[in-house]
């Protein structure tokens, strides 16, 4: 049994057919770290190997499903991004290809041979939206939120979902606003299969995953590859390409470098409510500008911490 940091892999105990993956950090709202899209890989991996299992239940620990990358790591932590592309100059070849891993590994739950359903209370956003999207069934909280807030800035939602679920209309309308909606409305639009009381969440997922798991795995398997030929057929593939080499783009763009430069220096709290607030987000000359203050700011400390360094220690013993 392979050993996960950020997510846990088990059976249910009383219906074997059914795998449960649950992402496991509580704390920050499950949020995603560098280990996150590899170990569900390999979760979904396991799953398919075991031949009782026949559905899989993606679900995350405590109050939340998945709150998307967690910003304290990837953006307001000093030096180098997690996925080492914050070079100068930037090569975004070598971005696409480590980017493009975490897609491709957010993936394996829609290439999954056998289904997978999301369970989703409070928050599946940012990065936590991708990952619901790409399983076969999404049930929620009617309550939960779920959207793309990074869509303002330093992001681009790399699965490309959301056209092929909503449509253009209103896969225009979430991504051109960064807006959050709520599992009624998801319900409506279709997104979701199910929009229910945070009382009713599990009983409805778990309902639905002892349906699917009474018909053999064979049926399973054949109408859903079935049903993703048709989403590939579509251009699924090229759409995500040109979507992850996007999203390196939003974070070395002047408005990427900005927003990430805030976030080092007054927290990343404070840099996601400008994005969030409808206030307008610096862009081109004004976000250079920023970004060549902040960074003056961010280096006047290092400068000291370094020459403290080389003087050594003072005073007597």
């Amino acid at each position: 049994m392979a050993r996960f940091k950020t997510l846990l892999y088990a059976k249910d105990r009383k219906q074997p057919r059914i795998a449960r993956i649950t992402f496991n950090r509580p704390e920050k709202y499950n949020a995603i770290t560098d280990r996150t899209p590899g170990e569900i890989r390999e979760a979904v991996a396991l799953a398919n190997a075991d031949d009782d299992v026949h559905v899989i239940v993606l679900q995350g620990r405590g109050d939340a499903f998945c709150a998307g990358y967690d910003i304290g790591l990837f953006g307001e932590a000093d030096g180098e991004h997690p996925c080492k592309q914050e070079k100068t100059p930037w090569d975004p070849m070598r971005d696409y290809a480590a980017m493009k891993q975490y897609t491709d590994d957010f993936m394996s739950l829609w290439r999954s041979y056998k289904p997978v359903i999301a369970r989703v209370q409070k928050y599946a956003i940012a990065g936590g939206s991708d990952i619901a999207l790409c399983c076969d069934q999404i049930v929620m909280d009617e309550d939960a939120r779920i959207g793309y807030m990074p869509t303002r800035v330093w992001g681009c939602p790399t699965t490309a979902w959301w056209v092929y679920r909503l449509g253009i209309e209103r896969a225009k309308r979430m991504l051109l606003t960064g807006d959050l909606i709520d599992g009624r409305t998801a319900q409506a639009w279709g997104l979701v299969s199910a929009a229910v009381p945070l009382a009713d969440l599990d009983s409805t997922v778990d309902a639905l995953a002892a349906r699917m798991a009474s018909v053999p795995k064979a049926q399973l398997m054949m109408q859903k590859l079935m049903i993703n030929q048709a989403f590939d057929n579509m251009g699924l593939a090229n759409t995500q390409m040109i979507a992850t080499l996007f999203d390196g783009i939003t974070r070395h763009n002047p408005e990427g470098m900005w927003f990430r430069r805030h976030a080092q220096l007054h927290g990343f709290k404070d840099a996601v409510r400008w994005r969030d607030s409808g206030e307008p987000i610096p862009e081109g000359d004004e976000a250079r500008a920023l970004i060549a203050d902040i960074e003056a700011k961010l280096a006047a400390p290092r400068r000291r911490a370094r020459r403290r360094a080389a003087t050594g220690p003072t005073g007597g013993s």
